[in-house]
């Protein structure tokens, strides 16, 4: 275990700070509840945005900015939009030494201000749909905040589309709960459930909420993804219109859903260890890192020349990698260094390894010699590549066996009430909010969504005992 780390088992809360910090992911600012996403981290935070943006972009939306403040009267004319973000809303009052006319807040989402733009730029159905994704920073003012979970500020993406037909904005909203879900399973190796969210926790202002929900280390829940149809209310609310085929005013359908660098802490604990990270090779800033292993001067000339020869050879096969030519460090920190920042691969090259033309490899994901293998240097751009696949595969793998393993189906509330201390449990429910709420109170879980697939049949709800056509997940979350 790296000097320093808290043990899962010991404080699991304080093992995820400890390992944000050692790790050189981020930092905490001088403002409450806000943070300094450090290069590591925001390199991370890189990879993220371009898998989701070549997705993005491979399903047709492009990219805009629209601005940080926002009117406070754009939030009074939605209803539900504006009680459910109140409580969360910055506001600005005092511009240039003048108290302003009207408020500013800063923007929470983007909803309103996009409203209004579209309002001005959608006349007729030749301007539909309308597909815009922005990467943006918002804030929310958090009572409670933890470093990538949960911060005044953060970074995400929110994509807003407006449609002609009721039927293309559901298709939009599901199409972006696939393209989540697959970004989740096939990038960030993170076993997602998609699901749609209950009334009751739905989004401020929409008609369904889609989510991933995923399983955390610690067995909690964490929502790590979320989509959003808004049907008409928006529309209405800020006259998002266009004269349809038949030369009729008509309102717009609209979306909205996004992702945020929660999903950084998603990674960190879907797949820690006591050591530090286990970063998912498609999404870790440096899948290779080499260290070179020499006694004298005599042997690091041939050491470091192989070293960087390898450096060189796989920088050109488009792997990411990197060289640790520190002097002032061992050997010993330098695994322990990288192992903490969760680099799938180590790489030691020694004297016996440059008399031998071969390399070992070490696997962050599996300890001590079980990890390790033996590559020649003509063979070492192939394996490392199958490596990294297999990597991925199989930290995958274990987080999905993790979390079936701590999945229950219930039938009482007695099961349920023990389930969610040790995972998640799969229940009926009729789909009401007084069944939901009592189900809250009585067991300290909440409904995380209700599962795209479902088991089919039906069964009587786990509260009431109303015959219901639905499962539903609930659990502990963050």
């Amino acid at each position: 275990m790296a000097e320093g780390v808290t043990p899962q088992n010991e404080d699991y809360s304080r093992w995820y700070t400890d390992v944000v910090q050692m790790a050189d992911m981020a930092d905490y600012a001088p403002v409450r509840g806000c943070m300094v996403i450090k290069p590591y981290g925001y390199a991370l935070w890189e990879n993220i945005h371009d898998a989701l943006d070549r997705r993005f972009k491979d399903t047709g939306h492009v990219n805009a900015y629209f601005p940080l403040f926002i009117p406070m009267s754009f939030f009074e004319k939605e209803a539900e939009h504006v009680e459910g973000f109140s409580p969360e809303l910055a506001v600005v009052t005092v511009g240039g030494g003048e108290k302003l006319e009207e408020p500013l807040a800063i923007r929470p989402t983007s909803e309103t201000i996009i409203g209004h733009m579209y309002s001005q730029w959608i006349k007729s159905y030749r301007d539909l749909p309308v597909l815009i994704n922005q990467w943006a920073n918002v804030v929310r003012w958090e009572m409670r905040t933890r470093l990538f979970l949960r911060t005044t500020e953060f970074l995400w993406q929110e994509g807003h589309t407006a449609h002609a037909t009721s039927e293309e904005a559901v298709e939009e909203t599901l199409r972006m709960l696939d393209v989540y879900t697959d970004f989740a399973m096939n990038e960030a190796a993170i076993p997602v459930i998609p699901g749609r969210k209950s009334d009751s926790e739905k989004f401020a202002g929409a008609i369904n909420s889609y989510t991933i929900e995923a399983m955390m280390g610690d067995k909690r829940a964490l929502q790590s993804g979320t989509t959003h149809y808004m049907g008409q209310n928006f529309a209405k609310a800020f006259d998002i219109q266009y004269l349809d085929q038949n030369n009729e005013l008509q309102n717009c359908w609209t979306t909205s859903w996004g992702l945020s660098t929660r999903m950084i802490g998603a990674i960190i604990m879907a797949h820690g260890d006591d050591k530090g990270l286990v970063l998912p090779p498609r999404l870790a800033p440096i899948q290779v890192v080499i260290v070179p292993i020499y006694k004298n001067d005599e042997e690091r000339v041939p050491v470091m020349e192989a070293a960087d020869s390898r450096f060189q050879q796989l920088k050109a096969a488009g792997i990411r990698v990197k060289l640790d030519d520190r002097t002032e460090c061992t050997p010993g920190f330098k695994f322990n260094d990288w192992e903490m920042r969760g680099v799938p691969i180590r790489m030691e090259v020694g004297p016996k390894d440059v008399a031998n033309q071969s390399v070992v490899l070490a696997r962050r994901d599996i300890p001590g010699r079980d990890g390790k293998s033996f590559v020649s240097w003509a063979d070492l751009e192939t394996q490392i590549s199958e490596l990294l696949v297999t990597i991925q595969k199989a930290i995958f793998d274990k987080a999905l066996a993790f979390r079936e393993a701590h999945t229950y189906n219930v039938e009482t509330i007695e099961e349920l009430t023990k389930a969610v201390d040790d995972g998640f449990a799969m229940a009926w429910w009729c789909g009401s909010r007084e069944c939901e709420a009592a189900i809250k109170a009585a067991t300290k879980s909440t409904n995380r969504c209700i599962p795209m697939d479902q088991p089919g049949g039906s069964g009587k709800c786990i509260h009431c005992g109303a015959e219901s056509t639905e499962k539903a997940i609930f659990g502990k979350a963050y």
